[in-house]
């Protein structure tokens, strides 16, 4: 059979959206507002480690929540009820990602007069990480149940991650989880990742998850 010559033309499908993140990012730099988009797992414990964080970060920092689901507003409800700090919930009408202009919408209904706004993403490990949302850093949690094999099978996920915590650390002598060898793993698909084991249940851990925060904060608004 004779060979066909192939050529193949490509044209990223998010182009425009990285686009519109980079656009965004630069809006919010100048109005000094640092974008968290923090992502995981359902059931992996984010809205139980973003309480615990903000109520040890709400003196600090000035800071609002994006809560993103496909339904419901649960999270957004717990949020402000257990922090106190202003919370609302983006309905994603049944997509299981947030892309730059859907982020850009919910911040249109903040009032941005913040140090800090946490975008708590829709609970998937695909989706999420292809949508650049126009954060200032991107943080994931994997929980111990899952299983410390996690980033050999969603790379993309921790491989756009400036840090990863490994929750849920109380339970781990119950679950044939290797942290050593997840965090090499890790490092493999993100060698600048850093990594934080913590439990949100017990509070370990999230003292030195908020200093991440204050410093990255502090860090980005001198332009380091």
């Amino acid at each position: 059979m004779q060979n066909v010559r192939i050529i193949e033309i490509k044209k990223s499908v998010f182009e425009n959206n990285d686009k519109d993140a980079d656009l965004l990012r630069e809006e919010l730099k100048a109005k000094g507002v640092f974008l968290l988009n923090l992502m995981s797992s359902p059931g992996s414990g984010k809205t139980t480690t973003l309480i615990q964080t903000i109520n040890r970060l709400k003196e600090k920092l000035k800071i609002a929540v994006m809560e993103a689901d496909i339904d419901s507003d649960v999270d957004a409800k717990k949020i402000k009820e257990s922090t106190g700090i202003e919370s609302i919930q983006l309905h994603t009408g049944g997509m299981c990602h947030l892309d730059a202009e859907m982020t850009r919408q919910g911040l249109d209904h903040l009032n941005l007069d913040k140090d800090l706004v946490i975008l708590e993403n829709v609970g998937n490990l695909v989706c999420p990480a292809e949508f650049d949302t126009g954060a200032s850093k991107n943080c994931m949690i994997l929980s111990v149940p899952e299983g410390h094999d996690k980033p050999l099978k969603y790379p993309l996920m921790f491989s756009i991650c400036d840090l990863v915590l490994i929750n849920k650390m109380d339970v781990a002598p119950y679950f044939d989880f290797d942290l050593e060898a997840c965090k090499s793993y890790i490092k493999m698909r993100n060698p600048k990742a850093k990594i934080l084991p913590i439990c949100a249940k017990t509070g370990e851990g999230i003292d030195q998850f908020a200093d991440w925060i204050i410093e990255s904060v502090r860090l980005w608004k001198e332009g380091k």
